[in-house]
């Protein structure tokens, strides 16, 4: 039973995000390593999956280690300044070669699931030309997208591919990095999303200097970031700059600050990482968010049915006491919900029981974000608005959870302890136990 119920909730999950993002153009900037892992078939598949259902998918694919390869091959000395390829008159060709070659592994990709895919000279480019004393040669920055073209290959219902190089004005390439076209790409089309997808491990609270506030999922992942909470991150861990993870993130928070509502760091070596970064809210990577993802707020007459969802099983072990439909709205203004996407996730009230106390009751999440700490969250919310309608002491009646409450700072106490009103109305043949928390 357990097992169908988490089945149905992925299943709305799925919908929910479809429905939001149906018709929204989504840009996938995916590191040349990826295309040799042996789950990169999946990866495609996916892509082309998306695209058929309504999704305006852009691919930037990433060169620099096959770039490497191809230099080593032809004994091509591989020059950078700092991070950056300086890239030689002689390098140039074998650079272009290994662009298209990379480029053409998701035609090939898309070719299978019948998915009309278009590698194009989508990109105007300008030489870098002299940084620090050095020449930096055929090493160009993006100058201009062309966004008609693009926007005319989208609408035909097929996927556009940009490789890392681009002309100018008279017809000269230049080697431009992935990033800034991914970037240029998620900003100009004015993407929903921007998809990092690599093979670094992503970003994890027990390897990097993460702030302690940020949330962490399994293997230490980090979920999500605020743009505020990134740039702590690599202002902490300056030192390392030059790590993957790092490089990343300072992708991530560059396109954030350009107004790219949510960027998501994944591992291309997960099986389905998109889709379950894409269709579920704790996904599969790391998400930098800069629209509102989630809060915190009162309750709305059409969020009753999504409460009681959320309560009918901890009613049905007898941990919540039973409340009917219409007992929430009776007593709509005490409760407050943890809202995600706009989807309800966790639920408390606090109810006014005189004599400067109040009773946080009906305290409920959904399990599959237990990670998140949703409950603890609405807990110490509710504590604080208790705070500013100056109660004394806020209570809980429980059975079964002392131990998290106590967590919490509750302490046991009394049934003398409650208020008349709360007093009178005590239930002793369900014998709760009174734990309460001085403010």
């Amino acid at each position: 039973m357990e097992k169908t119920w988490s089945q149905v909730e992925l299943i709305r999950e799925a919908f929910h995000y479809q429905s939001r993002f149906e018709g929204s153009t989504m840009v996938f900037k995916i590191d040349f390593p990826v295309t040799e892992h042996p789950l990169f078939p999946s990866l495609v598949n996916d892509l082309a999956l998306l695209s058929q259902t309504g999704f305006r998918v852009v691919i930037v694919p990433g060169a620099k280690e096959w770039i490497d390869s191809v230099l080593e091959e032809y004994q091509i000395p591989s020059l950078y300044n700092g991070t950056v390829r300086i890239t030689s008159k002689e390098a140039m060709p074998f650079v272009q070669m290994a662009a298209f070659h990379s480029a053409t592994r998701f035609i090939t990709g898309f070719s299978g699931s019948r998915v009309d895919a278009v590698i194009g000279n989508f990109i105007r480019a300008r030489g870098l030309g002299v940084i620090g004393g050095i020449d930096m040669e055929n090493t160009g920055t993006v100058d201009k997208i062309y966004m008609d073209s693009l926007r005319r290959v989208i609408d035909l219902g097929m996927v556009p591919i940009l490789p890392c190089i681009g002309c100018n004005s008279s017809g000269r390439p230049y080697n431009v990095p992935s990033d800034e076209i991914a970037l240029a790409a998620a900003v100009q089309l004015k993407a929903a999303k921007l998809f990092i997808v690599s093979l670094s491990g992503g970003l994890r609270k027990d390897m990097h200097a993460v702030p302690s506030c940020a949330e962490a999922g399994e293997n230490s992942r980090s979920i999500r970031l605020t743009p505020q909470e990134a740039a702590r991150v690599l202002e902490s861990n300056a030192v390392y700059r030059g790590n993957k993870a790092f490089c990343e993130l300072d992708l991530a928070l560059k396109a954030s600050c350009a107004g790219v509502d949510r960027v998501h760091i994944i591992d291309g070596g997960e099986e389905g990482a998109i889709l379950k970064e894409l269709f579920s809210n704790l996904g599969s990577g790391t998400m930098l968010y800069a629209d509102e993802y989630e809060s915190i707020r009162g309750i709305r007459s059409r969020d009753i049915p999504g409460l009681i969802r959320l309560m009918e099983p901890l009613m049905q072990q007898g941990i919540l006491v039973r409340r009917s439909p219409e007992d929430i709205q009776a007593k709509k203004e005490d409760y407050s919900v943890f809202v995600i996407d706009n989807q309800i996730h966790a639920c408390a009230a606090l109810h006014d029981w005189g004599e400067g106390q109040g009773e946080i009751a009906a305290v409920a999440a959904d399990p599959d974000c237990a990670e998140m700490g949703l409950g603890r969250r609405l807990v110490h919310y509710l504590i604080e608005k208790a705070v500013r309608k100056r109660y004394k002491r806020v209570f809980v009646l429980t059975t079964s959870t002392q131990d998290w409450f106590e967590s919490l700072g509750f302490r046991e106490a009394p049934v003398d302890t409650l208020p008349e009103k709360k007093r009178c109305l005590y239930d002793y043949n369900r014998n709760s136990k009174v734990f309460a928390l001085d403010i």
